[in-house]
């Protein structure tokens, strides 16, 4: 994505050069079955010829910018962080709307036009937002503008951060894909890409690789039956991303995948070799046994990615700690306390054990797979619905001490971007950081108001550990991890049995998923507990701000929990 500026030489009242747009080409995300050939969940450009005449059109009515700093976050609660702390002399907006979905908001035109404009740029980052967010905003500023990502700026700050785990209990491996790595010798950002195709299958059947997306459609990302190699073989990841996969195989026996990466730094870069690697995956039979293999470690159940590292410029596997019965003749370990061990892709096998043979799924779409009477060895992707994520929780700012830490970042950030503001800057923080200590303690009270074996939170997604850690209460359930993640009937049987176990009063939905996301709501009728509100991403009818929200849920915890 790009915007073409053509500058005059005249300057503002700030001394920025004055500016007009010429053209632009804006992303969109495109996703298409293979049906269509191709795969990629790639952010492909769109050539808007007409768009610098459309936002010409807008100079000298309401909302272009004026001369103050010009602002541009992503989610609304860092647009009313950075009000607090900006006041009058700058113009803050936010690409999702107040009530949007930061997971899954795509960009307008309205939202290129302010990225452009912008002196400063607040992102959360950590993978929280729709990827298609982060490439607008990373394509569009101009260069020198400061584009700070809070969440990992926010450590800094003596911000803390709890690592996301993801415990799915499965009786088989949990295989998905991951890049991993920063790539800056390539210079890579956050806004860079990997496509991971399919390179060659040998195996004495069909091997698919499929994402359930949500409402239960499958998209189809690699299938030999007629051939790999080419892009309709692929799936595009953001950098340090991985997501969930369902694996099949049609026959017993032994399977040899071949992968290759390659990044494109930017849309218009042409992209580079970044590693291949062949993966061996024993279906049906023992996988001690494999022929030119003796010795590999063996993973047949916990976690598994197959992973991209950009650093090495290897394909390798990424594995829960002691996955199985695992050997660790060949693995190395991983980060520090991360639980994981890596594997070289030549030394080990992945396990599909007699128990994962199960009919093909029913429903239109899986056709694919073969027959409803058919059966195949499948590795569940285990959470349905594209969920891609990184290694953090990036809900930080649920924990208010997390918000001040952002409070300080864009004090700091917006003093450096408007020197003679400086003052302003700061006495405006100053005074915000009074009411953020005096927010955490209205919080913190609220919740201790609630009787400690009623301190449990139930609600739509895996959003709110940052809440709990800070004030006592326990996440014991969530329907799915993400909201664009469809619950299974798992989910929702285990759903039900925690709201039994524990004999909550309450479960929380949150007022822009309500639309979405009728299964709390059903679970709770079925249990007989009431359903209260409660905000984490976005604002909405009794929520414009960030002190609101806090609030608001605090109040709602303590009303229905107490």
């Amino acid at each position: 994505m790009s915007i073409d500026i053509a500058q005059s030489g005249h300057r503002d009242a700030i001394g920025r050069p004055q500016r007009r747009l010429i053209t632009g080409i804006v992303s969109d995300v495109r996703i298409v079955s293979r049906r269509a050939r191709r795969r990629t969940a790639a952010l492909g450009p769109v050539v808007l010829a007409t768009l610098g005449l459309a936002l010409a059109g807008c100079a000298g009515t309401a909302g272009t910018p004026d001369d103050r700093l010009q602002v541009v976050t992503t989610t609304p609660v860092l647009a009313d962080l950075a009000r607090q702390v900006a006041g009058d002399r700058a113009r803050v907006t936010s690409i999702v709307p107040d009530r949007g979905d930061p997971h899954s908001y795509e960009p307008s035109l309205r939202d290129v036009r302010d990225v452009v404009y912008a002196d400063v740029a607040f992102s959360n980052y950590m993978l929280l937002e729709e990827h298609a967010i982060i490439r607008t905003l990373d394509a569009n500023l101009r260069p020198g503008v400061p584009n700070v990502s809070l969440a990992e700026s926010a450590v800094k700050y003596a911000a803390e951060v709890i690592p996301l785990v993801e415990n799915v209990n499965l009786d088989t491996v949990w295989l998905g894909l991951r890049v991993a790595g920063s790539g800056a010798e390539h210079g890579a950002t956050r806004a860079s890409q990997v496509e991971i195709t399919a390179t060659r299958v040998d195996g004495p059947g069909q091997l698919t690789a499929y994402l359930t997306e949500t409402f239960g459609s499958p998209r189809v990302y690699v299938d030999s039956q007629d051939g790999v190699g080419t892009s309709a073989d692929s799936v595009t990841l953001p950098a340090e991303a991985h997501s969930h996969m369902s694996w099949t195989f049609s026959e017993p026996g032994v399977y040899r995948l071949g992968l290759a990466a390659r990044l494109a730094v930017t849309d218009d870069a042409d992209p580079v070799d970044v590693g291949s690697g062949t993966f061996t995956f024993v279906v049906g039979v023992d996988p001690h046994a494999v022929a030119g293999q003796a010795g590999a470690a063996v993973l047949d159940a916990g976690h598994a990615d197959l992973t991209v590292d950009l650093d090495s410029g290897e394909l390798v596997v990424v594995a829960d700690e002691a996955p199985g019965g695992a050997a660790h003749d060949h693995a190395h370990d991983g980060d520090p306390g991360s639980g994981q061990r890596t594997y070289a892709a030549d030394e080990v096998v992945i396990a599909v054990p007699g128990k994962a043979l199960a009919p093909v799924p029913a429903g239109q779409g899986f056709g694919f797979l073969g027959r409803g009477d058919e059966q195949i060895y499948q590795l569940p992707q285990a959470v349905l619905g594209k969920h891609v994520h990184g290694e953090i929780d990036p809900h930080l700012w649920l924990d208010v001490r997390n918000a001040r830490a952002y409070v300080e970042i864009m004090r700091d950030t917006l003093v450096s971007a408007d020197p003679a503001g400086a003052a302003d800057y700061r006495a405006n923080a100053e005074a915000y950081l009074d009411v953020l200590a005096r927010t955490d303690a209205y919080v913190t009270e609220r919740i201790a108001s609630i009787p400690q074996s009623r301190r449990y939170l139930v609600t739509t997604h895996d959003a709110f550990a940052y809440l709990g850690r800070a004030y006592g209460l326990t996440v014991a359930g969530f329907v799915t991890p993400n909201p664009a993640v469809e619950p299974s009937l798992a989910d929702r049987r285990k759903l039900a049995e925690t709201i039994d176990a524990l004999e909550v009063p309450a479960v929380f939905l949150e007022p822009a998923l309500a639309g979405r996301s009728s299964v709390l709501a059903e679970v709770a009728a079925d249990a007989g507990v009431q359903v209260c509100p409660i905000y984490s991403d976005s604002f909405g009818p009794d929520v414009g701000s960030y002190v609101e929200l806090m609030r608001f849920d605090a109040d709602s915890l303590a009303r229905c929990l107490g």
